[in-house]
């Protein structure tokens, strides 16, 4: 699960994970402390798609206007957001909708952003999401196919870029996950309960020492996650330069055969993995 996460991280064009086992196994836990190890990157200031100054593919509306008209862009620095969407959540909520304050107060139609757009060139994550609506599921299934967002209110018509790592996790007792869905995830985790007495005497012991002195715990660990943050950023920046040999192609490709994997998105997830 572990290295599912961080492989996603590194290369987002893996195509997220879904991350499936019973309660109490950490999935969610896991998920969330995944913030701690994102790597910083170039964001336009005051944009709410957090658009990409040097790609115009990851760029908003009035970004990419702005770069035509020859305007500088003021840039900073800003941690992969880690966006949640609540199963309760609204198609308005998700998508975005109308600015209801600006129509009331200023008499002009605006678009106020949703979690898509807020989770575009970062991460999305869907706990329980075998127990999402099914018209929330259609536009998961939309953005992840398409990395855009189309939306249609009340006169207003809005595209903008909705790139990110979906991951989702849930519980199978609770719930089958729709076959659409599960294909737009590039990676898939199974978690089990801890079978081993020691392993689990020391994630108790563990736990009842973060309950006792978080920031201590935290302390103890940091070198640690120093550590892996520069691994994950020093990937990064070396993904675009990694090959894959023809052989190995044929290898994964016999493999999926073997399988008896159906179309080609597998064969593209593992040459991404590899």
């Amino acid at each position: 699960m572990k290295l599912c996460l961080l492989l996603n991280v590194i290369d987002p064009k893996i195509g997220g994970v879904m991350i499936m086992g019973d309660r109490g196994t950490g999935k969610s836990t896991t998920v969330r402390s995944l913030v701690d190890l994102l790597p910083e990157i170039k964001v336009v200031s005051g944009d709410p798609y957090n658009s990409d100054p040097e790609d115009p593919e990851s760029m908003g509306i009035e970004v990419r206007e702005s770069v035509v008209k020859g305007e500088d862009l003021t840039v900073v620095l800003t941690k992969i957001n880690m966006v949640d969407l609540p199963l309760g959540a609204t198609e308005d909520r998700v998508c975005g909708t109308i600015d209801i304050e600006k129509a009331l107060t200023e008499g002009v139609k605006a678009f106020e952003p949703g979690l898509l757009a807020k989770a575009n060139r970062g991460i999305l994550y869907v706990d329980e999401v075998n127990l999402l609506d099914d018209h929330l599921v259609d536009v998961l299934l939309d953005s992840a196919a398409s990395g855009w967002n189309t939306v249609e209110r009340e006169g207003i018509s809005i595209l903008h870029p909705a790139r990110f790592i979906l991951i989702g996790s849930g519980n199978p007792e609770e719930g089958e996950l729709r076959p659409q869905l599960l294909d737009r995830f590039g990676m898939h985790a199974q978690v089990g309960t801890v079978r081993d007495a020691e392993l689990r005497v020391k994630i108790v012991e563990e736990r009842a020492r973060f309950d006792k002195n978080p920031k201590e715990f935290r302390k103890s660990y940091m070198a640690e996650q120093e550590k892996l943050q520069q691994q994950i950023s020093s990937a990064r920046s070396f993904l675009s330069s990694v090959q894959i040999d023809h052989d190995l192609k044929v290898k994964i490709s016999k493999d999926c055969s073997e399988l008896n994997v159906d179309g080609l998105p597998v064969f593209l997830d593992v040459q991404f993995c590899n």
